[in-house]
């Protein structure tokens, strides 16, 4: 049997500003990534995206980022592992506050932009990240980029993982992410974007921006509430798994 969860990044408006449909995409995912006011968000962001989840009955996520709302958490930074963990452990407690107000069990913890990407690659940053889910609530699911350090540094510890995969995004031989300033790090044409992601989830492969067959392992797809087709892309991609005969449920059904 196959199975996938169907996340998004979400909670992304601070203030007056406005990013993302939430509201729209939250009814067609199975896991929402709240940011926790690091990168974007504010606490009335926090408290309305906790709401809107709880009535679509949905598993909700930390999305922990750099401290850095100008550059929407996107650049990089030069912090050691312990400043990293104390970040995390700030943002999902903020987050776990606004959950516990509205009756809801946090389910996972993703994080953002520059911080996931760098955790990736960087085995003792991903350390500081875990130490902090490990010391907070060890029945967190960490979400993670298939194949990075960030998977390794969670089972290290104990954490249960689940893969992540994204349908709209290039991947490096290496199984990273093409980084958005090179060409062809998005993948714009839907059809080919849910072709990719049916493949990944069935064959464990998908094809490099160099052309290689690389493995990779989806328990989660990311899909991004922030575009302008993000909500036909989502109905489109839930309708093709479920034509694939892949069922789409929350991580806590897929990751034991």
């Amino acid at each position: 049997m196959y199975r996938i969860d169907l996340n998004s990044d979400l909670g992304e408006s601070f203030g007056r500003y406005t990013i993302g449909m939430d509201d729209k995409i939250i009814p067609l995912i199975t896991s929402a990534n709240v940011a926790c006011g690091f990168h974007a968000s504010d606490p009335v962001v926090m408290e309305k995206t906790i709401a809107m989840a709880k009535e679509a009955g949905i598993r909700v996520g930390a999305h922990p980022g750099y401290p850095d709302l100008m550059g929407f958490g996107r650049r990089n930074m030069n912090v050691t592992p312990a400043e990293a963990k104390a970040y995390t452990l700030y943002q999902i407690g903020a987050l776990d506050a606004f959950c516990k107000a509205k009756g809801l069990i946090m389910q996972h913890v993703k994080p953002h932009g520059a911080l996931y990407n760098m955790a990736a690659k960087d085995y003792n940053l991903a350390k500081g990240i875990c130490e902090a889910v490990a010391e907070y609530n060890k029945d967190l699911i960490i979400m993670a980029l298939s194949g990075g350090q960030l998977v390794q540094a969670a089972k290290d510890m104990g954490l249960r993982t689940a893969l992540e995969v994204f349908a709209d995004r290039a991947y490096e031989e290496d199984g990273s992410l093409v980084d958005r300033r090179k060409e062809g790090a998005m993948v714009t044409d839907e059809d080919e974007a849910i072709a990719r992601v049916i493949r990944m989830v069935k064959e464990k492969k998908v094809t490099a921006i160099t052309g290689k067959d690389i493995p990779i392992t989806a328990d989660s797809v990311c899909v991004h509430g922030d575009g302008v087709k993000a909500l036909a892309f989502v109905e489109k991609i839930r309708r093709a798994l479920t034509e694939e005969g892949i069922e789409i449920c929350s991580l806590d059904q897929i990751v034991r």
